[in-house]
């Protein structure tokens, strides 16, 4: 149910400032009586301060999900309330990329007030907040079994797992339900490693293989079964064969980009383990997506959040013919993601509805394999996310038609990026 304009109430705390921190967030409808979401979550050990801007953050995340686009925010937090006002400076390190954070939600909705109220009038964020550093208690209380397994000689492996599995319940009430199962999505991704590394001539004798959780990135602390991006750009098109922008238009693939879009559904469906396929609505992308999803026997379900960007007066220009067109724009839309194309969208603007897509594709589809068909411009956005990265990336990266790139992204918020811009198999 899309909800015009609701209000939200968020709430953060620390015991101990820094200590154990948790946030709440309760997106209510516009009467201020109707509860339409709520979240709350413990977030390790912060401050006050940090806690209450993930509260903020949380808040629109839900309000966006809802489809708001009116959106009053009140927190009795002064600090928050007057630096999302802009009467404030954020000056602490570790609330900038927060705050900036909290400024991208906002920028996606098209009214959003800030408004301090007394903490008595908060309570049930506030409320949600408490819960939220309870669990504290919780998982410690779980580690601290975990150290009594391991001293008692339990094997490393189970104990971690059982520990997993003890956090994700005493956390259940806002996962997702369980799919019943406790296999390792097929990790078939590394046959691209193994195959580049392989060393069968050498007369070298290898170690075990390793488990698909053995293989699991190690460097990024990220736990749980990941749900994983397959990436995979629409074929060619002649927008696309003669370098303009295509945006929202709707050219067809042409027979070379049907014939790629062929190879790469063969390669996808020789690997198998996907669940589905997902693609933004553009034909182009559809076209693309229907070979995939025909190859792998899975259902196909279009996501509007996938679109490409609207270049507005631009659509269908070259790269020149834009620049003349709109020299100044042109130059600082090239360096700055808040400027938009001429009657068109910014990189902003595709961001804050790819994330929204992202997320609802990994509730949607918790520790499996999905077939992401999209444009540049999406797909860039969706490394960008996994990498944790700024907007450097959206310039600097090439990423060919056709062309496939993974990212998993873990139920615990960490993430990855196994693959760009693969063309093997075309």
């Amino acid at each position: 149910m899309t909800e015009r304009e609701v209000i939200v109430e968020a709430d953060g705390g620390s015991r101990g400032n820094p200590g154990p921190a948790g946030y709440g967030a309760v997106v209510f409808g516009a009467d201020h009586i109707r509860i339409l979401a709520e979240r709350r979550e413990y977030v390790g050990i912060t401050t006050n301060n940090v806690a209450e801007y993930r509260g903020l953050i949380a808040g629109l995340e839900a309000a966006a999900e809802l489809g708001a686009r009116v959106v009053s925010v009140r927190m009795d937090s002064k600090l928050v309330v007057e630096q999302m006002s802009g009467r404030w400076k954020v000056k602490h390190a570790s609330m900038i990329p927060l705050a900036d954070r909290a400024r991208r939600l906002v920028a996606g909705f098209d009214s959003v007030t800030f408004t301090w109220i007394p903490r008595a009038e908060n309570s049930r964020a506030d409320r949600l907040a408490n819960e939220a550093m309870d669990d504290a208690t919780l998982i410690g209380e779980v580690h601290a079994a975990e150290r009594q397994l391991l001293d008692a000689g339990a094997p490393a492996a189970t104990v971690a797992e059982e520990v997993r599995e003890a956090e994700e319940h005493l956390l259940s009430w806002t996962s997702e339900p369980s799919r019943g199962t406790d296999e390792q999505p097929p990790s078939w991704i590394d046959e691209f490693r193994d195959a580049q590394s392989t060393v069968a001539d050498s007369g070298v004798a290898e170690g075990p293989t390793p488990t698909a959780a053995e293989k699991a990135p190690g460097w990024t602390g990220a736990t749980g079964r990941p749900t994983r991006f397959l990436l995979l750009r629409h074929g060619q098109t002649e927008l696309s064969l003669e370098r303009r922008y295509s945006g929202r238009g709707n050219p067809p693939l042409t027979d070379h980009g049907r014939e790629q879009a062929a190879r790469a559904a063969k390669m996808l469906a020789a690997k198998g383990g996907i669940a589905a396929v997902v693609t933004s609505p553009l034909g182009r992308a559809r076209e693309t997506a229907e070979a995939a999803a025909t190859a792998l026997d899975v259902p196909m379900r279009v996501i509007d959040g996938l679109i490409e960007t609207d270049f507005g007066a631009w659509e269908g220009c070259t790269f020149l013919e834009a620049a003349q067109r709109d020299p100044h724009l042109h130059a600082r839309w090239l360096g700055d993601p808040s400027t938009a194309a001429p009657n068109g969208e910014s990189f902003d603007q595709v961001r804050e509805r790819v994330e929204a897509a992202r997320r609802d594709l990994v509730a949607r589809y918790p520790g499996q394999n999905i077939v992401v068909v999209s444009h540049v411009t999406p797909i860039k956005t969706l490394l960008q996310l996994a990498l944790g990265v700024g907007p450097a990336l959206l310039y600097r990266l090439h990423l060919d038609l056709a062309s496939l790139s993974i990212a998993e992204f873990y139920p615990d918020g960490g993430s990855s990026v196994r693959l760009v811009n693969d063309t093997s198999y075309l």
